[in-house]
């Protein structure tokens, strides 16, 4: 038998509100000109918001261990994959334009 979990109205709302404010955050950041942080901060909203939606609205909070497991291992492969792409883009010297490091 499995276990059934009901999640209240609010909370909905809530992550729906907070989502809303992060895109609107991102529209307005995105006009602001911060050099090569627009990248990281662009970013990090994006992972909030994933965040968000895969913690509340994929039910990850409600499930097993397992599930949980699978899904941080999701996140830890993306994370290496992302340190691959940026070591590789910032070791290449011919790129135009100014540099991160």
């Amino acid at each position: 038998m499995t276990k059934s979990h009901i999640t209240p109205v609010g909370v909905y709302v809530t992550v729906f509100l907070a989502l809303i404010a992060l895109t609107i955050a991102t529209t307005l950041i995105s006009r602001i000109e911060l050099g090569p942080f627009n990248f990281v901060v662009a970013l990090t909203i994006a992972v909030i918001k994933a965040s968000l939606v895969v913690w509340f609205f994929m039910h990850v909070n409600h499930s097993s261990s397992l599930t949980r497991l699978f899904v941080f291992a999701g996140l830890f492969w993306l994370a290496i994959m992302l340190v691959f792409v940026m070591s590789d883009y910032v070791s290449r010297t011919w790129l135009p334009g100014p540099r991160w490091l």
